[in-house]
């Protein structure tokens, strides 16, 4: 349900945006081959009966040839690929075909047990991703709505492993990383809401950068900033387009 946003969002960036779905992939319609970009949307695809992003990512590690296509594309040195919510969650569970991704968790249910939607504070970090490029120390306010974003490890040492991947880490009132419900909304370790991958391509993230893009949408803005159309999250969408330059 978050397509159009998104699609917004790339295409002032100066992208041009084709809404694929993933039956136009499988039956051979359209092929990830032609696109220089795969942003997997937010939403709740089959409802997520079988676990957030779960049915999503089985279609296509159960499906030989959209597997092959995902796996190629992920592995294309030319490509980027943004997962955000219902999409990173996807992402997640498709770790074994994406290069440099072997730490990454899985997101699970929210340690309130319930969906929440609100306004958080997240601070970018020390990461390889080009989407997030020039943006190191940003503590920047974003929107989340998701009902499963708690990170969750393989292992214990996974946790420690992912560290130099981690991009985006939630904040409390005082600007220090927070596991503190309400301003970390899921309870992920070390207020971990975003991983890229180890080459910087392949950026999975739990909120919406695609809502905050224009001042106007966001519940505050700082005075400076009330004359101009875009907020600093469009900062990931230009440096998309720069990255392909």
């Amino acid at each position: 349900n978050g397509h159009t946003e998104m699609a917004a969002a790339f295409y002032k960036a100066g992208f041009e945006c084709v809404d694929v779905h993933m039956s136009d992939l499988s039956k051979g319609i359209r092929k990830l081959s032609e696109f220089h970009g795969l942003v997997a949307c937010g939403g709740f695809s089959f409802g997520d009966v079988l676990g957030a992003g779960e049915g999503w990512s089985k279609s296509i590690l159960f499906d030989s040839k959209t597997r092959d296509q995902f796996e190629d594309f992920f592995n294309n040195k030319n490509t980027f690929t943004l997962g955000v919510c219902n999409g990173c969650q996807m992402l997640a569970n498709l770790r074994e075909i994406i290069p440099g991704t072997k730490y990454w968790p899985k997101f699970m249910t929210n340690r309130s047990e319930q969906f929440e939607a609100r306004t958080v504070m997240v601070e970018v970090q020390n990461s390889s991703s080009i989407l997030l490029e020039g943006m190191l120390g940003s503590k920047m306010p974003i929107a989340v709505a998701h009902g499963e974003g708690r990170a969750c490890f393989d292992k214990e040492s996974d946790l420690s492993d992912v560290q130099d991947l981690v991009a985006l880490r939630f904040l409390g009132n005082n600007g220090e990383i927070t596991q503190v419900y309400p301003a970390n909304p899921n309870g992920s370790p070390e207020g971990i809401t975003a991983l890229t991958n180890q080459d910087g391509r392949i950026l999975a993230m739990m909120p919406h950068p695609e809502r905050v893009i224009r001042t106007v949408t966001n519940s505050w803005i700082p005075r400076e900033y009330k004359e101009k159309e875009y907020g600093p999250w469009m900062r990931m969408f230009w440096n998309a387009r720069k990255w392909i330059n």
